[in-house]
């Protein structure tokens, strides 16, 4: 059997279960989306954090990414709007710029993670690389859309694009005869799984200080855009003959790369995976003598000073360790469940 000539584009670009009609190009983003939420539960948990945190920040993180990816669009590629009331909201006709997504979504993020208490930039390095799988799966929308193809090929892996959708696509008329064009959408979810995998070889086999690997993730991601916006033939704004998308990248990458630079040559401070609320369950979970420690620190906090010195051994004039994390109130709660519960033995 003769290998095709060329990629061929999908039939549909979209099917109904009832009178609900489901468009892949949504449905690519939200299986990306259920992925980097795993992917980065797991890594969030391996550097202390709560896991149900992850499905919080997402509840606000998701939609802003989706409004700022949107309003990117409309304001880069007006041209690409369709012509109908609804047209500058119509996501699932495909039209979600990554770095617009990217920015509303990280302020939403730093707001929300800040309220609680969490490291913003710990939470970054930990969400990266499942932020690019996302990425990389939502291409899989553009090639059922057929869109974000690039220039004219006669590759065995170029892209066949049906004539109505090289028109509306706004490529060059005098490219319009051409038949089979660069599977960009598909060089972008290679990259962008290759380089998840770096990010966490990476993170593994290195120590990088927050948020060094978010910064990676945009100096890496931006560099390959340079590369995919010199294919790229589609419609787009052009200042001085190269695509806005072009200046916005090669930006981006000095950005990214000086970000991940001053980050790893600053002073190491202090980052937080798990709230302030919770320092009381960790001085539980660390076992009876952490929450016997902390009983008699909240004793000695609760005592006149003459009585609290009384408490504290001659030989350790400082607090005992595992108290420095733990609020003044929150001890007296581990003291009352240290004396009414038998502790349970731990496990190294």
């Amino acid at each position: 059997m003769a290998l095709p000539a060329h990629l061929p584009s999908p039939p549909i670009d979209s099917f109904h279960i009832g009178p609900l009609m489901i468009h892949f190009y949504a449905l690519a983003y939200l299986v990306g989306i259920a992925l980097a939420i795993v992917l980065t539960r797991h890594r969030w948990r391996a550097v202390g954090g709560d896991p149900e945190l992850v499905g919080e920040i997402a509840l606000w993180v998701v939609p802003a990414g989706i409004i700022g990816g949107r309003i990117y669009f409309d304001i880069t590629t007006p041209m690409d709007i369709p012509h109908v009331w609804y047209g500058p909201f119509a996501v699932w006709s495909g039209g979600l710029g990554i770095w617009g997504g990217v920015l509303a979504g990280g302020l939403v993020g730093v707001w929300r993670l800040r309220r609680r208490g969490v490291s913003p930039a710990l939470f970054a390095d930990a969400m990266a690389p499942g932020l690019l799988m996302a990425q990389g799966i939502g291409r899989i929308g553009n090639y059922f859309n057929k869109e974000l193809f690039g220039r004219p090929t006669s590759l065995p892996w170029g892209l066949e694009i049906p004539y109505s959708y090289r028109v509306s696509g706004g490529i060059p008329a005098q490219d319009l005869h051409f038949g089979t064009f660069q599977p960009t959408f598909l060089y972008e979810l290679i990259f962008d799984f290759a380089w998840a995998f770096f990010l966490i070889w990476l993170g593994h086999h290195r120590t990088i200080k927050p948020p060094g690997l978010f910064a990676l993730y945009v100096f890496g991601y931006s560099a390959y855009r340079i590369f995919e916006e010199s294919l790229r033939i589609d419609s787009s704004v052009y200042i001085f003959g190269l695509r806005l998308n072009m200046y916005i990248a090669s930006a981006l990458t000095i950005f990214g790369a000086a970000w991940f630079f001053r980050s790893q040559r600053r002073p190491d401070r202090v980052v937080i995976a798990s709230p302030p609320a919770t320092a009381t369950s960790s001085v539980e979970a660390a076992g009876p003598i952490a929450a016997e420690a902390a009983a008699s620190a909240a004793a000695a906090s609760s005592s006149p000073p003459a009585a609290a010195a009384a408490s504290v051994p001659s030989a350790s004039p400082a607090p005992a360790p595992a108290t420095a994390s733990a609020p003044s109130q929150e001890p007296q709660e581990a003291q009352q469940s240290q004396e009414s519960h038998d502790p349970e033995p731990t496990h190294g």
